[in-house]
């Protein structure tokens, strides 16, 4: 059965992912927002997170007057997948690095080898 959470309680475990992401890492994230939707566009409950943009490791000279880049981390297919509060916590925390590691241009095999998958 899936985890019942609030979306302001699901918004505050995203933070908290966040906080526990190194500072050192947090300084060179450069032009991307982080979000949180309930559902992906398709409405699919399969993807828990999801990078938009240009990776960093793929940004050229001519890279100026762009949108932001956007992470969004989806919260009811995470519930989904979740069967306590305390699992909620741990997914939460391994789709932020997950998606985060995109916009430093590493691919989804490599996070698979690397455990972040």
């Amino acid at each position: 059965m899936p985890v019942e959470m609030s979306r302001e309680r699901f918004e505050d475990l995203v933070g908290e992912a966040l906080d526990e992401v190194p500072p050192e890492l947090l300084k060179v994230m450069s032009n991307v927002v982080i979000l949180v939707e309930d559902l992906p566009p398709d409405g699919g409950m399969d993807l828990l997170g999801l990078y938009e943009g240009t990776a960093l490791t793929e940004r050229g000279w001519d890279y100026a007057g762009v949108l932001p880049d956007r992470i969004t981390i989806y919260r009811l297919p995470t519930l989904q997948v979740c069967d306590t509060e305390t699992d909620v916590i741990d997914e939460v925390a391994i789709t932020v690095v997950h998606e985060i590691a995109h916009h430093f241009g590493i691919d989804d095999q490599r996070l698979h080898e690397l455990g972040w998958g």
